[in-house]
């Protein structure tokens, strides 16, 4: 298809491609323009979590706190592969918060974001349960509550995929420069490429305002840059929950079972002015990262530890609040149309990973009374995401189905694809009788089959496409692997 499109929609993270989504489904010409990969900045560096915001409600955020619960098991519904409930255990230390105040916000928790599926709270005797063995003696009640767990990448993706199979135009790797507001609609100036659009969507995350003022349009608001940094050190506990932590500068974190060999601890919370293509985490986060987990884990770290460290920073609503920490995690927008009538600019600010599809529907909706094509309601509640057109509760079945079909590859072969692809990984795999049949061999179950796939369906371009976004396989692969998968994809690899 062809300009003008109805909505162009610039930012390729998880807001941008969630709005993408929701409009092409409702019937709309989408353009998803991205500047680099999909999920390369902020959505991919999250701490991997479909939750509420336990914390949120110590700062009084009861109506975000809600929205997020519900659409929790909402997203665990339409995409069962990628996201799976966990159970966190949060220790109580004298000292820091008073039972009461913890048994009082989990009770919250439970019950205002209408919980059906996953299992409440309770408490539990750390001397009896295995998430009590890798902490110290010293602790000695905890309390279990559910949350979920989420590979933040693909579902950027499996969006942009999604609003590319209702008809979407996705462009990566091709960044907007200069937006012009032609009358009843918008030219938009990316790369060597030239478009029109009806209306725009500015869903740029962390450069909203620098893309308002390449359109030329005047803005009072403000917003708020927090880096969160993350570590990941070899595993710290064998059983499947994971830990949410308090620390006496009263900041909590967590520490998540990662990719079956590893602990994920975070995050951080600091304001950021640097530049932002050069986010890392520093060596103060680290150790702070660092010291946190020792005031718990039996087994003590140190920085040298760090297998790999990551960091993302989240556009947050300037609301004033003291601490980064404080900054609310919810979401505004702001509605341009010039002097009214004219095409219209919708700009996202805030937001959180778990109310994105909440947000994608408010911001389409918003733009309905300027885009005659756009029709229908709420439809993405109930819609699977790619590979997800199956029970919430029925990973285990696939997993055993692929398993059966497919005996030539590794249980932990498996373990990854499966909740990569969900029921895709049947088109990946096809009719395979051997490893040999899938191709080039990279290692740790990644083939030229499934690289192909990447390439051809997921936009993956380079080796940290695959190895960092598309997979975490970045964690196990050596340099002559990635060399080999490099050159794999500048030679041999089919047009995408």
């Amino acid at each position: 298809m062809s300009d003008p499109y109805d909505i162009a929609v610039i930012g390729g993270g998880v807001n941008g491609a969630g709005i993408a989504r929701d409009a092409a489904g409702r019937g709309a010409h989408v353009l998803l323009i991205e500047r680099g990969d999909l999920a390369q900045g902020t959505s991919s560096a999250s701490t991997k979590l479909i939750h509420g915001g336990l914390r949120y409600l110590e700062h009084y955020e009861f109506a975000l706190v809600r929205e997020s619960l519900q659409e929790r098991e909402r997203l665990w519904g339409i995409a069962p592969h990628i996201i799976r409930p966990m159970r966190f255990v949060l220790p109580y230390r004298p000292g820091l918060r008073p039972r009461w105040l913890l048994r009082t916000g989990l009770f919250l928790y439970d019950h205002i974001g209408g919980r059906r599926d996953l299992p409440p709270t309770r408490t539990i005797d750390l001397a009896r349960h295995p998430a009590g063995a890798p902490l110290k003696p010293e602790f000695h009640t905890g309390y279990a509550y559910s949350d979920c767990w989420v590979d933040d990448a693909r579902l950027v993706m499996l969006n942009a995929r999604d609003a590319a199979d209702r008809g979407a135009s996705v462009r990566t790797r091709c960044e907007a420069t200069r937006l012009t507001r032609l009358g009843d609609g918008w030219r938009i100036e990316a790369g060597d490429e030239t478009h029109h659009a009806r209306a725009v969507v500015n869903a740029a995350g962390p450069r909203v305002l620098d893309l308002l003022a390449r359109a030329a349009i005047p803005t009072d608001r403000a917003m708020r840059l927090v880096r969160g940094s993350h570590i990941v050190v070899p595993r710290l506990f064998d059983h499947d929950h994971a830990y949410f932590f308090q620390l006496p500068d009263g900041r909590i974190f967590f520490a998540i079972p990662y990719e079956r060999d590893f602990t994920l601890i975070g995050t951080t919370d600091r304001d950021e002015h640097g530049d932002l293509d050069l986010v890392h985490a520093a060596p103060d986060e680290i150790s702070y990262l660092c010291d946190g987990a020792n005031r718990y884990f039996r087994t003590q770290i140190a920085p040298s530890d760090v297998v790999w460290s990551y960091s993302g920073v989240r556009p947050l609503v300037d609301d004033g609040s003291g601490k980064p920490e404080a900054a609310t995690r919810g979401y505004r927008f702001d509605l341009d149309d010039g002097e009214g009538g004219g095409a219209p600019i919708l700009s996202v600010f805030g937001g959180k990973i778990t109310t994105y599809r909440h947000l994608a529907r408010e911001a389409v909706d918003l733009l309905a009374p300027f885009v005659p094509a756009l029709n229908g309601g709420d439809w993405t509640a109930g819609a699977p995401l790619p590979g997800g057109d199956f029970p919430k509760l029925g990973v285990a079945a696939l997993h055993a189905d692929l398993a059966a079909r497919y005996p030539f590859l590794q249980p932990e072969w498996l373990a990854r694809i499966v909740p990569a692809h969900g029921t895709t990984a049947w088109r990946i795999l096809g009719d395979a009788q051997s490893l040999d049949d899938l191709g080039q061999h990279f290692g740790h179950g990644l083939t030229a089959r499934e690289v192909d796939h990447m390439v051809a369906r997921e936009w993956a371009r380079t080796a940290d496409d695959i190895l960092w976004r598309r997979s975490k396989l970045g964690l196990r692969f050596s340099a002559d692997e990635r060399a080999a998968l490099a050159t794999y994809l500048e030679v041999a690899r089919p047009a995408g």
